[in-house]
């Protein structure tokens, strides 16, 4: 398929979809071009339930740094749960589907008494109050979002670890954030079998730290070591809490969670989310991107570690009053018809999985769609990477029939939410392309060198040009690195602008494709990494003198990491698999399953120039199995890229 191919929306779904054509996008778009301010605070007004009203919708006079609605008084709980009482309090708000096949519903009343309990239970028991970080590090089960919901509800930050992070990895994250209270689970069940979170806590909390109680929820209840003093299940506690609690007043711009996110250099990013803005846009983009409607089952299969999972499963869905799935499991298991009979049983209309997910289920299970009744479907949505057309096709002619618009949607842990995304009722659709910016992002591809907009065909840097309300709002503890990260790299009109890391270019029609990473950041499984975090992690072998990883094309992973070692001992290694097996045990170890190299090569050294910088432009060619077009000629020993070539083959 090529991205010439232009799929139109389907007519019977835009006659009731809430953006039913492109004059309607082009309107809102003007709109917010002409009035930028009246268009957000507009928006604002409408879709928020305000304490107390806003007096003044942006201030940008600490640019970079940014104030929306300014003024104005709400609490992000209410807004997911409280609000919605009163007209669906029995509507399903939570379905949860165990690994196991163990299903459970949650209405609107129940979410609110499960949250209030466990906010009471924060704040009387563990005396969690107001600005506090709290570590999430826990399993794809309701009361990870009970958690998150409570944290937001007594105005605590809370940060969550994902659950196949390693214990160096989690003890970093609660160092960063200085968390007193950590929340995790004994464990889960993945293809039927329990697999443990609480040992991995243990070891992050070894030593000195900051955390001072740790609540256990017992999910598959397994045999885990108590601390007395320090370990608490929330099992028995949680009974004993009155069902009643009072939402914190929060600012529009106090903090609502951290999210820690790969970079360039080896020390991970804890991204600032702040309160109105972030929840406004994940209603909004909910209700354009998805189209989801007052009856409709959303489901998202991310996990809750990820951004996606925050702003998809729980606070996006909850804060327009849908019905949001929940799965603990692997869609692969029992077999790859999994999320297919999800979707037959629970009736779901809009999913949204990750590139990744929709390679494995078309290799495994080709005809597996077929077998199951998935006329419910309505809309199909990828994220994470662009996705490629024949898992494109795939999609959309095996999951969606023709009939479901496939909503390519690109967007970060900084953006918040979706900033360029086709509209399922509106955008004629062309495979692996992003298309346009979603109504109120200044979304442009620019020239790096001049800040101007690039022509058709150029590549240049996918930037935002005016500040939106759920993009980033700092970097937690360091000012300096915020700016030199998102601000450092492009001006238009002598202003800095928002650069997201990516590379794009337009088609003749304006569409965006993004390129991918134009920094030291690969994208695995859809999941950021930096490779100087992956780097870190060898180092600590005690055999390798250096080390350079790049990303490789992967045909289920989108990309792959490739790590180029260079040894202390000149003589090599006796036995090469147990070396790579000691390696990737290291990075498990530092960082999780997730950073394991797919190819490692012990080479003689590494290209360098004569300032010692390693030509990575180099190494990912070759990993790729590209011819070196570059000069080399400048490098410290040009000879060393034909002996890694050779290794390489």
């Amino acid at each position: 398929m090529s991205q010439k191919q232009v799929f139109k929306p389907n007519r019977e779904f835009a006659k009731d979809a809430r953006i039913k054509n492109m004059c309607e996008y082009q309107a809102l778009q003007d709109y917010a071009t002409e009035d930028y301010e009246g268009f957000w605070g507009d928006a604002a007004k409408e879709k928020l339930d305000w304490i107390e009203p806003f007096s003044n919708v942006l201030d940008e006079s600490k640019a970079p740094f940014v104030n929306w609605f300014d003024g104005g008084k709400l609490n992000v709980s209410a807004q997911c749960i409280d609000r919605h009482l009163h007209v669906r309090k029995n509507k399903a708000a939570i379905i949860f589907e165990g690994d196991r096949g163990d299903v459970q519903t949650i209405t609107y009343l129940d979410l609110y008494k499960h949250v209030n309990r466990f906010a009471n239970l924060l704040r009387e028991d563990f005396h969690v109050k107001k600005g506090d970080r709290v570590v999430i590090y826990m399993p794809m089960i309701p009361e990870a979002a009970y958690a998150m919901l409570a944290c937001a509800r007594i105005g605590a930050i809370h940060s969550i670890v994902f659950g196949g992070f390693s214990s160096e990895a989690l003890r970093d994250r609660i160092e960063d954030a200085e968390a007193k209270v950590v929340i995790t689970a004994d464990g889960a069940f993945r293809k039927e079998q329990p697999y443990m979170l609480k040992p991995v806590v243990d070891a992050a909390l070894t030593g000195k730290t900051p955390v001072k109680k740790v609540l256990v929820v017992q999910r598959n209840h397994e045999d885990v070591e108590w601390v007395a003093g320090r370990d608490y299940s929330y099992n028995e506690m949680i009974s004993q809490k009155k069902s009643k609690c009072e939402p914190e007043v929060m600012d529009s711009e106090d903090p609502l969670f951290l999210l820690y996110t790969s970079g360039s250099t080896g020390k991970p990013k804890g991204v600032q989310h702040n309160s109105a803005g972030y929840i406004l846009w994940a209603q909004m983009t909910m209700e354009w991107v998805f189209d989801v409607k007052e009856n409709d089952t959303f489901w998202c299969t991310a996990d809750i570690g990820w951004i996606t999972g925050h702003t998809y499963i729980v606070y996006g869905p909850l804060a327009m009053g849908a019905t949001t799935m929940m799965f603990e499991g692997v869609i692969t298991y029992p077999d790859s018809g999994r999320p297919w009979k999800m979707v037959e049983d629970h009736k779901i209309n809009q999913f949204y999985t990750a590139p990744t997910a929709i390679r494995v289920l078309h290799k495994t299970g080709e005809h597996e769609p077929s077998k199951y009744d998935l006329k419910s479907l309505k809309v199909l949505g990828t994220v994470g990477e662009p996705i490629d057309p024949p898992a494109w096709k795939w999609y959309y002619e095996e999951v969606g029939k023709g009939k479901c618009a496939i909503v390519d949607t690109y967007w970060q842990t900084e953006t918040g939410g979706h900033v360029i995304s086709p509209l399922p009722g509106a955008t004629p659709i062309k495979p692996g392309c992003a298309t346009l910016p979603l109504p109120g992002i200044m979304a442009e591809i620019l020239n790096p060198a001049t800040g101007e907009k690039v022509g058709v065909g150029e590549k240049g840097y996918m930037c935002i040009t005016k500040p939106w309300p759920a993009q980033i709002r700092g970097v937690w503890g360091d000012e300096e690195r915020y700016i030199k990260s998102y601000f450092g790299d492009v001006e238009k009109d002598g202003k800095p602008v928002y650069f997201s890391g990516d590379g794009a270019v337009y088609d003749e029609d304006g569409y965006i494709t993004i390129t991918g990473r134009t920094d030291d950041v690969m994208n695995v499984s859809g999941h950021r990494l930096g490779t100087a975090e992956v780097e870190a992690a060898i180092k600590k072998h005690d055999n390798v003198a250096e080390v350079a990883v790049v990303g490789k094309p992967h045909p289920i992973k989108g990309e792959g990491i490739f790590a180029y070692i260079v040894l202390k001992c000149d003589e090599g290694v006796a036995d090469e698999v147990e070396e790579v097996k000691a390696i990737n045990n290291i990075i498990k170890k530092e960082i999780g399953s997730i950073a394991l190299c797919d190819d490692i090569v012990f080479a003689p050294g590494l290209p360098k120039t004569r300032s010692g910088k390693i030509m990575r432009r180099i190494l990912r060619a070759i990993a790729k199995g590209e011819k070196i077009t570059q000069d080399i000629s400048t490098l410290e020993d040009p000879g060393i890229v034909a002996q890694i070539e050779e290794m390489v083959k």
